[in-house]
C-alpha cells in the first residue's frame, strides 16, 4: 500500500505531461476519420424561437407518449418539437400562411 501523505503534499505533486499522440489515439480510436478533401454539406439553418401555449391535458399526454414510444423505436419525428412542427405545417399551408 502506498504511503499516506497530506492533502497539500498531494496537491503539490505534478503528474508527468501526457503525450498528445497517445491521448489522440485513445480519444479517437473507434471514430472513423473523415477525409478532409471532401467538402462538407451545409444544412439550411432553421431559426427556432420559443413559443408557449396551453393545450388539453389528454392531447399533452398522448403527445408525450407518442414522443417517448417513437424515441424508443428509433422513429422520426420523435421530439415534441418536431411532432408539433410536422402537425402544424399542413394547417398553415392550407390556410395560406405558409407557401
Amino acid at each position: 500500500m502506498a504511503e499516506r501523505r497530506t492533502l497539500t503534499e498531494g496537491l503539490k505533486a505534478t503528474p508527468e505531461p501526457l503525450d498528445a499522440g497517445i491521448v489522440r489515439q485513445l480519444v479517437y480510436a473507434d471514430t472513423p476519420q473523415k477525409p478532409q478533401s471532401q467538402p462538407t454539406q451545409q444544412t439550411p439553418v432553421i431559426d427556432r424561437v420559443p413559443l408557449s401555449t396551453r393545450m388539453r391535458g389528454d392531447f399533452a399526454k398522448a403527445l408525450k407518449k407518442a414522443s417517448l414510444e417513437r424515441q424508443l423505436e428509433g422513429m422520426t419525428p420523435n421530439t415534441l418539437q418536431d411532432i408539433l412542427e410536422e402537425a402544424v405545417e399542413p394547417w398553415l399551408k392550407s390556410n395560406g400562411y405558409l407557401t
